[in-house]
């Protein structure tokens, strides 16, 4: 009953505060993003340049080839820019991507050098070889080099790759999943935001200003539990958290994720960060001398959103920051037939994770209380 009177006196107070109306306020913000700015799909056609150093025949040949491709089977005329300088160009719009024929060598050289994209110059070599120079930007990996090599060795009749390609079994994963479209791949790096980075900030922006007012001190002459003190901030930000996060996906999402793992996780995760920031507060008088740490766990925590929407940069210890964990669990509870296996082992995880620093929490608060 004690912990549920400092709770329900927690929710009142902070329901006062401007704090729980900048997280509603900042939840409607991320779902108006969603909803107009952020479009269902990305236009993520590539752009190729090409200048053909061919003879006529073959050059008419290549460009009659794009132009079968093309959507409309119409090449635009175009203008490309690199650096003060503009290029002519003829446009060839296929499903994956927009291809460029530019109409020098010295136009390839300035777009590569310029806009650093990968550009290609196909000439024929002294034995009548057509030949594919590849300018790129030195980020490139070895197998994409691989790649394109073999790629252009199969499109000049080599059997034995081609054989070998054709019979490459492609397998899915995810038996009757299906992908999310770019507005949807959004959501969990909102929620991961408004679930780990901002219970981490808010509850410690609560605490400083129970700090200054000398409410904790308080309890140093009271019969109050700290635990319930800090538990009872813990649940108001859960709270918060949920409903919160709920703005956010249900609108955009309705009835597809997985509610009842939402709210667990949510519930562990924000645990987790709370109890997080409350360890970091017990160790700094007020917000201006803890801004540094918190700097640093912030950005620790942003890092793995580059190792979500760049997929092939996926090294090891991105994989053991706590939010890597958060982005990949509301992925798969958003998605249809996500893998709730890999919710509750991570919700089981943070929950034991988070309980261990509360406690520590609960100690440090404890043993500054005199100070």
């Amino acid at each position: 009953m004690k912990l549920w009177h400092s709770f329900s006196k927690e929710l009142i107070l902070s329901s006062k505060s401007w704090y729980f109306y900048v997280e509603l306020v900042m939840a409607i913000i991320l779902l108006l993003i969603l909803l107009f700015v952020v479009p269902e799909d990305f236009d993520s056609k590539g752009k190729e340049y090409i200048y053909l150093d061919l003879p006529q025949v073959v050059r008419d040949r290549y460009a009659k080839n794009l132009l079968e491709e093309d959507i409309d089977e119409v090449a635009e005329q175009a203008e490309v820019k690199a650096g003060d300088s503009v290029f002519g160009a003829r446009l060839y719009e296929t499903e994956e991507s927009k291809i460029y024929l530019l109409d020098s060598v010295d136009a390839l050289k300035a777009i590569s050098n310029s806009e650093s994209v990968p550009a290609v110059h196909v000439r024929v070599n002294e034995d009548n070889q057509v030949i594919h120079t590849y300018y790129l930007q030195g980020y490139e990996t070895q197998k994409l080099k691989n790649l394109l090599m073999v790629y252009h060795n199969r499109l000049a009749g080599h059997d034995a790759i081609e054989e070998y390609s054709d019979n490459i079994q492609v397998r899915s994963l995810y038996q009757g999943a299906e992908p999310l479209n770019d507005r949807e791949n959004m959501i969990p790096v909102f929620l991961t935001f408004n679930g780990s980075l901002m219970s981490l900030f808010i509850i410690a922006a609560y605490i400083f200003l129970d700090k200054n007012e000398g409410i904790i001190k308080a309890y140093a002459i009271t019969a109050s539990s700290v635990w319930h003190y800090l538990l009872s901030k813990i649940g108001v930000i859960i709270l918060t958290s949920i409903v919160t996060s709920l703005i956010i996906a249900a609108p955009v999402m309705g009835f597809q994720p997985n509610y009842p793992a939402m709210l667990l996780f949510i519930a562990t995760s924000g645990f987790f960060a709370s109890s997080l920031g409350l360890l970091l507060t017990s160790y700094y008088k007020d917000i201006m001398e803890a801004f540094g740490a918190m700097y640093i766990v912030i950005l620790i925590m942003i890092m793995p959103n580059i190792s979500y929407f760049t997929p092939s940069w996926d090294p090891d210890w991105v994989k053991i920051i706590p939010s890597y964990v958060m982005l990949q669990s509301f992925k798969e509870i958003i998605s249809v037939n996500g893998n709730m296996a890999y919710v509750l082992v991570a919700s089981l995880g943070f929950a034991v994770l988070g309980l261990d620093i509360f406690i520590l929490a609960n100690h440090r608060f404890k043993k500054t209380l005199s100070l």
